[in-house]
């Protein structure tokens, strides 16, 4: 049975971290600043993406890079860890399925992609069968980790974990990273996590709506944003990015309110369901971005832009 830590995470910053040899397969937004960071910590990083131009240029940052998976695995010394922060689902399946036949008995995967948490125990149980661990591994930090650090919320047997300590105490900010539970809860954690910032977003969405179109027109919104985060009790994180974006933008009008979803915020509303907690406002806040897809209005700009803000994700320009 699976038991938590009884000692809180180490501060990575207080101690000198131990080096370790360690390949990123997947070199997206998320993925190519985390093998940044984990060569700013003193690891040896060893690449792979299916664009060979992305790995070219972590080579020019001090990565080694290979052009294949199989390349990959053979250029890493035993027990082999592989970190993979690809596309969730048939993606990451079929990649998992791939290392299976490449990895041998002691090495190990991080699954770090927005993953179902479902997926993780017979991914973890199809390389069990070959004697190769698994981590899944729930990461926050979007296109600001590689300075601010990566939260990252970890799934998966203690001695596997263990394995991964070197390089999760340089991706995360001080005590930034957890030991939550077994194979599946790191992804299910992030996937709450998801779900409330998704009705984090719309309620600020709403809210600046309202002051938008509200009884005193042409109030700076800008300006309000910044006051707000300056003692008041919903400052965060997310109104400093929609500070930043009505600095550039005041009225946000280069973009559409057009939202995406992950998946996360619909896993998390089935969850609800299925385990009958009462979660209403995360279920309004997934169906407002569906229906921000038949409307312009301006919360739903606001939630685009802050999607662009802390993740770099693509928007609909006007």
């Amino acid at each position: 049975m699976w038991r938590a830590h009884a000692e809180p995470r180490r501060n990575h910053n207080e101690e000198k971290e131990a080096s370790m040899h360690i390949a990123m397969m997947g070199l997206g937004r998320m993925g190519m600043n985390m093998a940044r960071r984990l060569l700013r910590g003193g690891h040896t990083v060893t690449v792979w993406n299916r664009s060979a131009d992305k790995v070219r240029q972590m080579v020019q940052e001090g990565a080694q890079g290979a052009d294949s998976p199989e390349a990959m695995v053979r250029m890493l010394p035993q027990p082999r860890i592989v970190w993979c922060m690809l596309p969730a689902g048939d993606v990451t399946r079929q990649t998992l399925e791939t290392l299976a036949g490449l990895l041998s008995p002691g090495d190990m995967v991080i699954e770090g992609a927005n993953s179902y948490w479902r997926d993780d125990a017979p991914q973890a149980a199809m390389l069990a069968e070959r004697g190769i661990g698994y981590v899944d591994a729930g990461v926050s930090g979007g296109i600001w980790g590689l300075e601010e650090g990566y939260c990252t919320m970890v799934g998966g047997d203690a001695a596997h974990v263990a394995l991964a300590a070197p390089a999760l105490d340089t991706l995360a900010p001080a005590d930034g990273w957890r030991h939550v539970g077994p194979v599946g809860a790191g992804h299910f954690v992030k996937m709450v996590h998801n779900g409330i910032e998704y009705a984090l977003m719309e309620s600020y969405g709403e809210g600046f709506q309202l002051l938008r179109e509200g009884p005193f027109p042409g109030l700076d919104l800008h300006a309000v944003a910044a006051l707000w985060n300056r003692g008041s009790v919903v400052r965060s994180w997310l109104l400093e990015l929609l500070e930043a974006a009505l600095q550039k933008d005041p009225q946000l009008d280069s973009i559409q309110g057009y939202v995406e979803d992950s998946g996360a915020g619909r896993w998390t509303v089935l969850e609800t369901v299925h385990h009958g907690v009462a979660a209403p406002v995360l279920a309004q806040a997934l169906y407002r971005r569906f229906a921000s897809r038949q409307d312009n209005a301006f919360s739903n700009r606001v939630l685009a832009a802050l999607r662009n803000e802390f993740g770099g994700h693509a928007v609909k320009r006007s």
